[in-house]
């Protein structure tokens, strides 16, 4: 990957729009701002390079949505890269957030450059996610070598070069524990199987069959790790099934040897700063609660990409940010004030849903058409998808499949005549 020089940070004080975070969601957000009229734009990054987790990413599959053909994580962040370079955006790499205030004020740190204050006009947040540690879970037995978080062993074997181990289980069904069960398969490694609490699968369809299925991985619903064995290093462990309750179900144990555990069991949005900035989090997604353009309950505070909530595809990050880019850019050039009412609507989270976002949105947002993310709380099959703005029924479309693993997106109906609605609510029917 490019590695941008390091920026004099003394050169640095003040700018239009600080980007935090250069993952896929910096690198689109920075390049919507500047092609919507704003120059002064810094990205800081505290990798020593931009791409986020892409670069550990050598599986293809990427790029389908935005640039219509498959490309390898490094590949798609290179698209955005060259735009990026091209436009001349500033990246401070190697670069630490230590601090960021309600008034847009940023304390930095580097090896190179020290500490400075940046103060920006407007911040998009676009720190990305983390994964859920051991410690989480606690799951019983000693705290032997062998047990990796998945996205840390994706790093090993792609990045670095080694191999966490020979015999492996894989704790948790998400989309980097589906890949990396290909991935240390085509390693040579013998992976014994992938166990799940829940019911169904926390990653995308297509994982499973081109990673599961095509290597003859089992998938074992409704079980979990109960107890692992080794001291030093793990040697095994012991699964059982869970009830409804996902309470462990005495008498279903079973022992599987093994010298390694790599754990996919969710991301967590990283929102120490936005905290510390005081941005109100959603409880549903662990992320910001933000407007209909991105914005947080801080002015002129944006969010985008995992940060705000946790997608499937990179290509739907990309989409988020470049909508940040352009409202962050109308924010700072003053063109977000629109006329006429701008009356805040009531969005519930209706039965089925597990969270929508954006959580707030006005009138002006759903007349100029407004887009919806969401995820279900459970599994659904032949359900319908309804939109109700209060209580007419704008929306009602019949939905195959509805899955917690995947992220689903809609367009909110235009209202006829420019009727004023005050409630809108979005759920899963059966008829």
């Amino acid at each position: 990957m490019y590695r941008d020089q390091q920026e004099p940070l003394s050169d640095i004080k003040y700018v239009d729009i600080a980007i935090i975070g250069g993952g896929p969601a910096g690198l689109a957000a920075a390049i919507s701002a500047h092609d919507h009229g704003v120059r002064n734009i810094v990205v800081i990054e505290r990798s020593k390079e931009t791409g986020g987790i892409l670069n550990q990413c050598i599986h293809n599959g990427f790029g389908l949505h935005i640039f219509k053909e498959e490309l390898t994580g490094p590949e798609y962040a290179a698209r955005y890269l060259d735009k990026a370079k091209k436009a001349g955006i500033v990246f401070l790499l190697g670069t630490m957030v230590t601090r960021l205030s309600s008034d847009k004020e940023l304390l930095c740190v580097s090896s190179a450059g020290g500490l400075i204050r940046i103060k920006a006009k407007g911040v998009i947040l676009a720190m990305g996610c983390r994964e859920r540690p051991r410690g989480a879970l606690n799951i019983p037995g000693f705290r032997g070598a062998g047990i990796y978080a998945a996205g840390t062993a994706q790093r090993l074997v792609n990045i670095d070069g080694y191999m966490p181990g020979n015999k492996v289980v894989i704790l948790g069904s998400g989309d980097i524990g589906l890949i990396m069960a290909r991935r240390m398969c085509l390693e040579g490694a013998d992976v014994k199987t992938i166990v799940e609490i829940m019911p169904y699968s926390g990653g995308l369809k297509r994982n499973i069959v081109q990673c599961l299925v095509d290597f003859d991985i089992p998938l074992l619903f409704k079980h979990t790790i109960v107890d692992i064995a080794g001291k030093e290093r793990v040697e095994g462990v012991t699964i059982a099934e869970v009830d409804d309750r996902q309470n462990h179900i005495h008498g279903t144990e079973r022992f599987i040897e093994c010298d390694t555990i790599l754990m996919s069991v969710g991301l967590i949005p990283e929102n120490e700063l936005s905290i510390m900035a005081g941005v109100r989090l959603d409880p549903a997604t662990g992320g910001s609660v933000v407007s209909g353009n991105l914005e947080t309950q801080v002015e002129g505070i944006f969010a985008c990409g995992n940060v705000l909530h946790v997608h499937d595809l990179v290509d739907y990050v990309s989409e988020e940010a470049l909508f940040a880019g352009k409202c962050a850019a109308e924010y700072v050039l003053s063109k977000s004030k629109e006329s006429g009412t701008n009356k805040v609507l009531n969005l519930i989270v209706g039965k089925g849903l597990r969270y929508l976002i954006p959580q707030q949105i006005n009138e002006i947002n759903v007349k100029k058409g407004q887009r919806l993310s969401f995820r279900v709380n459970n599994q659904f099959f032949d359900q319908y998808l309804s939109v109700y703005y209060d209580e007419k029924c704008v929306f009602h479309r019949k939905k195959r499949v509805l899955t917690p693993g995947e992220m689903e997106q809609i367009e909110l109906p235009i209202p006829e005549n420019g009727e004023s609605i005050q409630d809108i609510m979005v759920c899963i029917e059966g008829s």
